[in-house]
């Protein structure tokens, strides 16, 4: 469409009103703004939206916010992109640094204790959930299931690095791909799929993007954003050095955008083992305090990581002061989660075309999308354990390791938490925010009435 048919300041309050509504998840936030762009303000058509949804799956990142990126470059160019995709971030990183304030200041209040020791186990629920959907979704035959199982003994088992298991499932569906095409096509990723012609009515005309743009453009606006990610790197490092907690948080959290292939959750348990265990950034039960305000707040799951770089550098401030030091670091790891996505829209977008049914594409991204299934079980039980039980044995055999819970030292109203929000959300289909509110609800009376007990 011509960038020009819309008014600026239009879809300015546009993307205003889409990043305040963005709770539930990329397919809650998907769906809000199929609801608004196609079917409200008809900016865009059916097919047009499914085709960018299509390219945003493909793509390491927080897919909705690549979506409203990708729709925001459609209407008015990179302009349009950047404003989209800033907006869908804000709220949600207003809202959870002033939760990471609190949660720093008053955590030692009951109250607060109590909202957290309600949320932490409805975040289990979710998690659950989440696989259970996804692997619905995805795991279509034998070949996907064996995929996600054999990722899942991956990472409990032997403990591989999660780029490992991404790199090495890319690979197998590359060559799966090829010797046996009809087992790596999983549901939802062939991007020939439309629910409409592509010549529905929409007030619009298609982008023209003739004449295409040159490799010398291509790699300008490759070297432009990767200068606008990297070099606040370089500048945190030559102030206050390379060993220090900025620069640590903004070299690790730029590791982990580059692998978040299917959703938030599919990382979380790789990100939470590396900042728990070797970094020594937050404690395990902090990383599900971090994805209840995550899931609570509008924006992306993976904005949790702001949580973590809060509190990392909170802890080691260096000779910052340590509330200075805690929002440096926010917004130095909500700075290398989210401009990536930037980087990856204004790159690939002109050249979508050429990515429609692509059969190899498909086949690795059916393989990617199986091993998160595994990955994300993985996340289940690991917070799980480590919420629901206040000591773990590690047991060692044949080279493996994993985790056997001591039964004794279960928390039974935190179980019942769990299972109460889990079947409300599976069952009975609550929503979101009605599950999450409830379980706080009830973890804060539960805390105030029990809060001499050791919980």
């Amino acid at each position: 469409m011509k960038p020009n048919l819309i008014p600026f300041r239009a879809a300015f309050w546009v993307w205003c009103r889409v990043a305040l509504l963005s709770f539930g998840g990329p397919a809650g936030q998907i769906a809000v703004m199929h609801r608004i762009l196609v079917d409200e303000k008809k900016w865009i058509n059916e097919a047009q939206f499914l085709h960018a949804m299509n390219y945003c799956m493909l793509l390491p990142g927080p897919e909705a916010q690549q979506l409203t990126i990708y729709i925001g470059w459609l209407l008015h160019r990179t302009w349009g992109g950047i404003i989209a995709g800033t907006l869908f971030v804000l709220p949600g990183f207003v809202s959870i640094l002033l939760l990471s304030i609190l949660y720093a200041t008053f955590r030692d209040v009951t109250v607060v204790q109590g909202l957290f020791y309600g949320l932490k186990p409805a975040i289990i629920a979710i998690v659950i959930a989440a696989a259970l959907r996804i692997g619905h979704r995805a795991l279509q035959n034998q070949m996907m299931v064996w995929i996600a199982i054999t990722a899942f003994l991956g990472i409990f088992l032997l403990k591989l690095p999660f780029p490992w298991i991404i790199l090495t499932a890319s690979l197998f569906g590359l060559i799966g791909g090829r010797l046996w095409p009809d087992k790596f096509i999983a549901h939802g990723h062939s991007s020939n799929k439309r629910t409409t012609s592509d010549s529905e009515s929409c007030p619009t005309e298609p982008l023209d993007l003739s004449p295409r743009p040159t490799l010398i453009t291509t790699a300008r606006t490759m070297l432009l954003w990767l200068a606008i990610w990297l070099g606040p790197i370089v500048l945190l490092a030559a102030t206050f050095g390379t060993d220090s907690v900025f620069t640590e948080e903004a070299l690790f959290f730029s590791k982990a955008a580059m692998v978040t292939f299917g959703g938030a959750y599919s990382v979380l348990a790789y990100i939470a083992q590396e900042c728990v265990a070797t970094y020594r950034w937050i404690e395990p039960g902090e990383m599900l305090d971090g994805m209840g305000m995550a899931e609570s707040t509008p924006g992306p799951l993976i904005q949790v990581v702001q949580f973590v770089g809060f509190m990392g550098a909170y802890r080691n401030p260096g000779e910052l002061h340590p509330m200075t030091a805690a929002i440096l670091g926010s917004v130095v790891t909500t700075w290398v989660t989210f401009v990536p996505c930037f980087l990856w829209i204004f790159t690939g977008a002109p050249y979508i075309e050429s990515l429609r049914g692509n059969a190899r594409l498909n086949s690795i991204l059916s393989a990617i999308t199986a091993a998160v299934v595994g990955v994300i079980f993985n996340v289940a039980i690991w917070f799980s354990l480590n919420t629901l039980f206040s000591k773990l044995h590690e047991v060692n055999h044949f080279g493996l390791s994993w985790p056997i819970p001591v039964w004794e030292t279960i928390d039974p109203a935190g179980t019942m938490i769990a299972l109460c929000a889990f079947v409300a959300l599976v069952r009975f289909k609550f929503g979101l925010i009605p599950t999450l509110a409830a379980s706080v609800i009830v973890g804060i009376v539960y805390f105030t009435l029990f809060a001499g007990r050791s919980l």
